[in-house]
């Protein structure tokens, strides 16, 4: 789907790049040609990059050290003792693929870069690194001070090292702040989630979600994909699989508002190459440009109170009711408000406490979560005038 919306946008008249941060790329398959690590003209308007980690770190500091030193301020390269050093540094390959991306909004070359992202669990890992990695690097960067000891191992290398380490360090990590800034700015960045109606599917996109409104990304859409077209001539077992998505369709209608959804088909043939692309992108999003952004809008928050307690707050525009009801089980937690019924996947740090209170006001659903041992039941089912 991100070769797809990325063709269609270069047809709308946008200078687009379309770039892969999965270890095991599939775009060049998809626009069915070759393509490197640096981006490669495929059709006008339209340009393609596999970003690939391992010869960047490896091979390219000579080339990195341009985006990389301007990046850091100043302008000085770095040395390939120091290349090596915070080659080294948790999730250092993750940082330099968004790194990437971060070089390539700032410049401007395109007017639009569309990211051909990894399965969930790798995406997750690499948005929530910038985030770890300032935590390291303000742990090391006040070693002087004494470093935690957890962190002892891991620090060892940097506090032996030149001050030129340590100094690189810090520049970078002020960039991965910049660039932290540039993936939550709605006017900059937004995210899609793809999925097919296919019950392990949907908990891992409804994961996903969650994941990503807890470090504030904005998502915009949801786009359904591979859905079974209607036959006459359609047999048990194809019927079968029919009812099956369509009762998870109306899953993800329910569990994903208020975003935005959109339906791409099931084809017979392949979808590969740039035409083909590009008939999946009209029939997905019709006549809209699939580069615009369709919400704006906090899909979830989660705040600490003064008592140690977490609040979890949910807009709800459409949702009407006196009574709140709310089960949980696991991280799974299913809501409950008139006729409407909802269920989500909970971050681990609410997964692990109860839910004790619930309020619907104004559009906005307020849910308690307290530690078990304050908790009042397993299964709370609060209700709310």
């Amino acid at each position: 789907m991100a070769a797809a919306t990325a063709v269609r946008s270069a047809e709308l008249g946008y200078k687009t790049l379309v770039a892969s941060t999965d270890i095991a790329h599939s775009l060049a398959d998809s626009l069915d040609m070759p393509l490197g690590d640096k981006p490669v003209q495929v059709a006008e308007n339209l340009w393609a990059q596999e970003i690939s980690v391992v010869a960047d770190i490896h091979n390219y500091w000579d080339t990195l050290q341009g985006f990389v030193a301007g990046l850091l301020a100043d302008g000085r390269g770095l040395s390939n003792v120091v290349a090596d050093e915070l080659s080294a540094f948790p999730g250092m390959d993750e940082i330099v693929s968004l790194l990437h991306i971060n070089k390539q909004a700032k410049e401007r070359h395109f007017d639009r870069v569309i990211i051909d992202a990894a399965p969930t669990g790798e995406t997750i890992r690499l948005l929530t690194m910038p985030d770890t990695f300032r935590w390291y690097a303000g742990h090391i960067s006040r070693a002087q001070s004494g470093v935690v000891k957890a962190l002892r191992p891991f620090a060892g290398r940097f506090l032996q090292g030149p001050a030129e380490i340590l100094e690189a360090l810090t520049r970078l990590d002020e960039a991965t702040a910049e660039l932290r800034q540039t993936l939550s700015n709605p006017d900059i960045s937004s995210y899609r989630v793809v999925l097919q109606p296919e019950k392990m599917v949907v908990r891992e996109a409804e994961r996903a979600i969650s994941y990503l409104g807890l470090f504030n990304y904005p998502v915009d859409s949801v786009i359904i994909n591979r859905i079974l077209p209607e036959s006459a001539d359609e047999g048990a077992f194809y019927r079968q699989r029919r009812e099956i998505q369509q009762k998870y369709i109306r899953m993800i209608e329910d569990n994903f508002r208020p975003l935005p959804l959109w339906y791409a088909p099931y084809y017979s043939h392949e979808v590969v190459g740039v035409a083909a692309l590009s008939r999946l992108a009209v029939d997905c999003f019709g006549e809209h440009d699939p580069g615009s952004i369709f919400y704006r809008g906090i899909l979830q928050e989660v705040t600490e109170t003064a008592d140690g307690a977490y609040l979890l707050r949910i807009p709800l525009p459409f949702v009407e009711g006196s009574q709140v009801r709310l089960r949980k089980r696991g991280d799974e937690m299913f809501i409950t408000i008139g006729n409407f019924k909802r269920e989500m996947i909970l971050p681990t740090v609410l997964a692990r406490r109860k839910a004790t209170d619930a309020t619907l006001h104004e559009g906005l659903l307020e849910i308690r979560f307290e530690m078990q041992e304050t908790a009042v039941s397993p299964d709370a089912s609060p209700d709310t005038a």
